[in-house]
């Protein structure tokens, strides 16, 4: 199996050019009974992607490009997803394991009730993006993402890893940050401080922290 290390998670991702696994070209993901397997699928100008209550199981999706997303319960399970613009996405209450989102945008997407295990998002655009009730139940990893005022609200993000992302005006809202590795990131631009206890930093970034939380109270320093 394929296993990527960032900070203390181990992430494993999908296999998809082992020995004797074939993928047949597919048209669409709209899957049988519900359920899309051993598939590649890309290389599409969409006018719009909708899926709802589907398995998409041991795959890869490269070079979509569509402004409308909705995926509703679209459980992804072994998928890859490659160098695609999915737009301002609306992706809810589905679960991803063994997943990895690669050169991706998103900007503008609303995440909401996902579930992530075995998750890397990598090189991934969330700019103006809103994550809410988004739980990692295993390893996450975000690496080289762009975040730029994005907002994470109610969600658990319990020992995730986001290391060489961009943070400016990316607000953490309330949410279970526990052991959530924030080393090798610039923090200065960040907003919700207060919400980000017992997360892990390195002992460079206090004086980030402490920018950050003079600029979001609006204090001003001086002697006059």
């Amino acid at each position: 199996m394929a296993t990527h290390t960032f900070g203390h998670a181990t992430i494993t991702l999908p296999e998809l050019d082992e020995p004797g696994l074939y993928l047949s070209n597919v048209d669409s993901l709209d899957g049988s009974r519900g359920t899309l397997q051993d598939f590649a699928y890309g290389d599409a100008d969409l006018r719009s992607l909708d899926l709802a209550e589907t398995q998409l199981v041991t795959g890869r999706i490269a070079g979509i490009r569509t402004k409308r997303v909705e995926l509703e319960a679209v459980n992804l399970h072994g998928i890859e997803i490659t160098g695609s613009d999915l737009g301002s996405a609306r992706w809810t209450e589905s679960k991803l394991t063994r997943v990895h989102i690669r050169d991706c945008k998103l900007m503008g997407a609303a995440l909401e009730g996902l579930v992530l295990d075995d998750v890397l998002f990598e090189g991934c655009k969330f700019d103006f993006a809103t994550f809410e009730k988004v739980r990692a139940t295993g390893p996450v990893a975000f690496s080289g993402c762009v975040l730029t005022e994005a907002t994470f609200t109610d969600c658990d993000l319990s020992d995730a890893v986001f290391t060489d992302c961009t943070f400016r005006l990316t607000e953490f809202g309330t949410g279970r940050y526990r052991n959530t590795d924030l080393r090798e990131n610039d923090l200065s631009a960040i907003r919700g401080v207060a919400n980000l206890a017992k997360v892990r930093i390195d002992p460079g970034q206090q004086s980030d922290l402490a920018e950050a939380l003079v600029n979001e109270l609006d204090i001003t320093i001086g002697d006059d």
